[in-house]
């Protein structure tokens, strides 16, 4: 294997072990800017060493190995430190010597999920929500700051700096690592919600690099939302979201094809969906539904993705329950990306024209600015209406505007089509 094989192999590995392994260190350190750090150094390590020496067996534990082996010494030296300030206290309280904590019977405790804990504790409500859902991304996905920045349509350097904040923040207020009691849970559940979200938003359709695809990103945001809707049973969004990821997750086969590149919705073989996940998911959304008729954001967007797992066939969507659903989406979260999504299922139901007014009215909301999805269904409904020309810019803007380079080069085929006075292939 070439250094830059073993690269790309280190690089896969980090992005399906970094939550576990930071988690994992977490616990042991107490301060989760910490566990990074460390973690970060299990990872300096991998990229000097597997080059010469090969990639490990299992990669995994390797890391976990090396990072822990560094947090015990790092505990060790800050025992180190207190231990004499602990003895002497101790000795004049009690008049005898203080006991020896224990470091490899706490690695051992049974400690439930650690990745679980994890987000409980940067979603402390000590942070801002913004702040919150960044750090959980940055420590459970292993997303980079500019993935991150994406995924909220913000600069770069304001994650950046939400991070770096919202560790010395945790750290300074000795936030405990732990899966909060019942009644501090609801409080967090909002922000837990939304960071499991965009996590299987980044591993199904990532928005940079040269994979259209995260599988472990997804497959990891649907583990804890189960064990989430374990934790809170009734809780009606929990189930909502559930719903959404087992929905989606269902088209993960149908979403590239043997090349890995991309196959738009509508295009799809849906004989290749995972009827288990859409089952799962049905009943998820039932549960939601029936826990609380005043359906959240998440159930309403599970309601939607359930429209398109019921239609056998692309021509027997209910376009138009969808766009109703999206109008009811719209007024829960006020969202002009929700609005974006309504214009194209009302422009399936009813013309491309009744989807572009509504494009025209939420056009220069700044969310949308840099947007590559904005000029990407503009330019799919002119093309519609013959509109070639104006098609062929909105497209190539569409693609200066996406990070992911398979999506970029399915934008600039469009663009090309539309250059030719043709219509581009879905």
């Amino acid at each position: 294997m070439t250094v830059t094989e073993t690269h790309r192999a280190i690089d896969a590995v980090w992005r399906i072990e970094s939550a576990r392994v930071i988690a994992g260190l977490a616990r042991i350190v107490r301060d989760v800017g910490r566990a990074e750090e460390l973690a970060q150094d299990a990872l300096v390590a991998a990229l000097e060493q597997w080059p010469e020496q090969g990639v490990p067996k299992n990669p995994g534990a390797w890391l976990m190995a090396t990072a822990k082996h560094r947090a015990i010494d790092h505990v060790r030296r800050e025992q180190v430190l207190a231990r004499k300030v602990q003895e002497l206290g101790h000795e004049i309280e009690t008049g005898g010597a203080a006991p020896e904590p224990d470091i490899d019977a706490a690695l051992d405790d049974d400690i439930g999920d650690d990745v679980l804990r994890l987000v409980f504790t940067a979603c402390h409500p000590v942070l801002s929500t913004e702040a919150q859902v960044a750090l959980t991304l940055r420590m459970l996905g292993g997303l980079t700051t500019k993935e991150i920045a994406r995924a909220f349509l913000v600069g770069e350097s304001t994650i950046q700096q939400r991070v770096v904040r919202a560790k010395r923040t945790l750290a300074d207020a000795k936030i405990p690592f732990e899966i909060p009691p019942a009644a501090q849970r609801a409080e967090r559940l909002a922000a837990v919600l939304e960071v499991i979200y965009l996590i299987f938003n980044e591993g199904y359709s990532a928005t940079a690099g040269d994979d259209w695809l995260r599988p472990a990103l997804c497959d990891e945001a649907l583990r804890l939302g189960r064990v989430l809707a374990g934790l809170a049973p009734k809780d009606a969004e929990v189930h909502g979201l559930v719903a959404l990821l087992e929905i989606q997750a269902s088209r993960a086969k149908a979403r590239t094809d043997a090349q890995g590149e991309p196959i738009l919705l509508l295009e799809q073989n849906r004989s290749q969906w995972d009827q288990m996940l859409i089952r799962r998911g049905l009943a998820a959304l039932d549960k939601a539904e029936a826990l609380d008729d005043k359906r959240g954001p998440y159930t309403l967007q599970a309601a939607i993705a359930a429209c398109h797992a019921r239609a056998h066939v692309a021509a027997d969507t209910d376009w138009a329950r969808i766009a109703a659903l999206y109008a009811d989406l719209a007024d829960v979260t006020g969202s002009p990306i929700v609005e974006l999504n309504r214009a194209v299922a009302l422009s399936m139901a009813f013309g491309p024209e009744v989807g572009l007014r509504l494009i025209e009215e939420i056009a220069d909301a700044p969310s949308l600015k840099s947007y590559h999805l904005l000029p990407t269904v503009r330019g799919d409904l002119l093309a519609k209406l013959g509109r070639y020309d104006e098609a062929h810019a909105e497209f190539e803007r569409a693609a200066s505007l996406t990070g992911n380079a398979r999506e970029q080069a399915l934008l600039l085929d469009r663009a090309a089509a539309c250059a030719r006075g043709e219509a581009p292939d879905r």
